[in-house]
C-alpha cells in the first residue's frame, strides 16, 4: 500500500494547526513525442493545487506493447498504478477492470463529444474520461509542391505519382537522402490504422463490419494492400516496415520525406525550431483510391482510466478530471498540436492563431472510421493482431494480399466462433 504523505498547513491567525491528508498517485502515460515533459509539468500544477503527490510511469510508444502491460498489471490487481493512459479502443477490452466515471463526470460529461463518450462507455459504464482525440493526415512538404508545381494529392495513386517525381528530380538535384513518403508499416497496431484506411478508403471495408460481419477478404481490399506493396522501397525505404510514428516522423523532420501518414502530434513537433521543415509543410485529408470517395482517417485518441484496484480511488478520479479539463486540454493543444475532445475549444481564438490546422481537422476526425474494437470486444486485440500480420506478410513479400487475406478471413472466422 502506498505511504499517505501527509502535509501540515499552519494557520498563525488563529494559532491552529490543520493536518490535511494528501494521496500518492501513480499514473501510466506514453511517451510519445514531448507527452512527458508536458504531462509531468500539468501534474506538478495539480501537485500545487491539491496537496497530492503523482508518481509517471512512462510506458513504451508503441501502443501494442502498452496494452500488453497493461493487461499484466490489471490481470495481477496491481495496485501500484492508480490512473492509466487508454487509447480508444481499449475500453470494452478493459472496461471491468476500471472504475466507472458516470457519477464523477456527470457535471462535465456533456461537454465532451458524444461519440468519444460513446466509445469509453461499455455496458452503461463510462470508464475513461477523454484526453485528447486524433485522426492522421497526409503531411506534404508544401515547397517541395510549389517547387514542381503539383497540388496535394486527392488519390493514392496520385500521392504514389507525385511522390515518384519529386523524389526523382531531388535526387538528381544532389538530394540523396529523400524520400517519396513515409508512413508506419512496423507489425503492430499503428499498421492496423494505416492498412483500415488504405482498406477503407477504397471500398474495401472495415475488417469487421458493424453487424460483426468478417469483410476483409474482398478484392477492393487486395488492391489496396497491393497498391502500397508496389511503394516499398519505391517511394517508401525498405526500413518503412520497422517504422512506427516516431522513425516515420524521424525521416519526415529532418527533411527526408516528401509525404508522411501521421497523427496531428507531429504538427507542433514539425515546426518546431529544431525541425529541417518547419514552415514547410501542411496537412491535407488522406488520399482515397479515386477521386470523389470519401476520405478515411482511422479513429485514434486517448483517454483516463482509473484502476478499481487503486487505494486512492478518490484523488485518482480528480486527477483524471483535472486533465481532461477544459484548461489543460487547451494548453494540450497549443504546445502540442493534440486535437481537444472538447467541442467549445475549437472555437477558441488563441488556439486557431497557434495551431491554424486545428479547426480544419474537426471534420476529418468527425468523419474518422472506428477500429472494429466495439464489434470484436474482447476478441479485438487478436483480431487486429491478425489483420497486421497478414497485412505485414503481404508488403514483405510473404505472399500475395489475396493469399493473405483469404487466410485471414479462415483465422478471424474461428476466432469469432458462435458471436463475437
Amino acid at each position: 500500500m502506498k505511504m499517505l504523505l501527509r502535509t501540515l498547513t499552519f494557520c498563525a491567525a488563529l494559532g491552529a494547526v490543520d493536518l490535511a491528508v494528501a494521496a500518492e498517485l501513480s499514473l501510466a502515460a506514453n511517451t510519445t513525442g514531448k507527452n512527458v515533459h508536458f504531462m509531468r509539468e500539468q501534474l506538478d500544477l495539480f501537485e500545487k493545487q491539491t496537496g497530492h503527490k503523482v508518481n509517471l510511469v512512462t510506458m513504451p510508444p508503441s501502443s501494442s506493447e502498452q496494452f500488453s502491460q497493461y493487461r499484466l498489471w490489471l490481470a495481477a490487481e496491481n495496485k501500484d498504478v492508480d490512473v492509466y493512459q487508454t487509447d480508444v479502443i481499449w475500453a470494452p477490452q478493459l472496461a471491468d477492470q476500471f472504475v466507472d466515471l458516470t457519477e464523477a463526470a456527470k457535471d462535465v460529461v456533456g461537454d465532451y463529444f458524444p461519440s468519444i463518450i460513446q466509445s469509453q462507455t461499455v455496458n452503461g459504464r463510462l470508464v475513461a474520461l477523454p484526453l485528447f482525440t486524433d485522426a492522421p493526415a497526409l503531411y506534404y512538404r508544401k515547397d517541395l509542391l510549389e517547387k514542381y508545381s503539383k497540388t496535394a494529392p486527392k488519390t493514392w495513386d496520385e500521392l504514389a505519382a507525385t511522390a515518384k517525381e519529386i523524389q526523382e528530380k531531388e535526387r538528381a538535384a544532389g538530394n540523396a537522402d529523400i524520400w517519396g513518403f513515409v508512413f508506419q508499416a512496423n507489425a503492430y497496431e499503428g499498421l492496423t490504422c494505416n492498412a483500415l484506411e488504405w482498406i477503407k478508403s477504397s471500398g474495401g471495408g472495415q475488417i469487421v463490419e458493424p453487424d460483426g460481419t468478417i469483410s476483409v477478404n474482398n478484392e477492393k481490399a487486395a488492391a489496396a494492400i497491393d497498391r502500397v506493396k508496389e511503394w516499398i522501397g519505391t517511394i517508401a525505404p525498405e526500413g518503412v516496415l520497422a517504422y512506427q510514428e516516431e522513425e516515420s516522423r524521424g525521416v519526415w523532420q529532418t527533411g527526408n520525406a516528401v509525404f508522411m501518414r501521421n497523427w496531428p502530434y507531429a504538427y507542433a513537433l514539425g515546426n518546431g525550431d529544431d525541425s529541417a521543415v518547419k514552415g514547410k509543410f501542411d496537412v491535407a485529408p488522406l488520399p482515397t483510391a479515386s477521386e470523389g470517395e470519401k476520405p478515411s482517417s482511422t479513429l485514434g485518441g486517448w483517454n483516463l482510466a482509473v484502476s478499481k484496484y487503486s487505494d486512492e480511488q478518490e484523488a485518482a478520479i480528480e486527477l483524471v478530471k483535472f486533465l481532461s479539463s477544459k484548461e489543460v486540454q487547451k494548453q494540450r493543444a497549443l504546445q502540442l498540436s493534440q486535437l481537444p475532445t472538447l467541442a467549445a475549444l475549437y472555437d477558441d481564438a488563441e488556439i486557431a492563431a497557434a495551431q491554424p490546422f486545428m479547426p480544419s481537422w474537426k471534420p476529418i476526425f468527425q468523419s474518422a472510421v472506428p477500429r472494429p474494437s466495439a464489434v470484436a470486444k474482447v476478441k479485438y486485440n487478436e483480431v487486429s493482431s491478425k489483420f497486421w500480420s497478414a497485412v505485414h506478410n503481404t508488403l514483405s513479400g510473404d505472399g500475395t494480399a489475396a493469399e493473405n487475406l483469404e487466410l485471414l478471413e479462415v483465422e478471424l472466422t474461428e476466432l469469432k466462433g458462435d458471436s463475437w
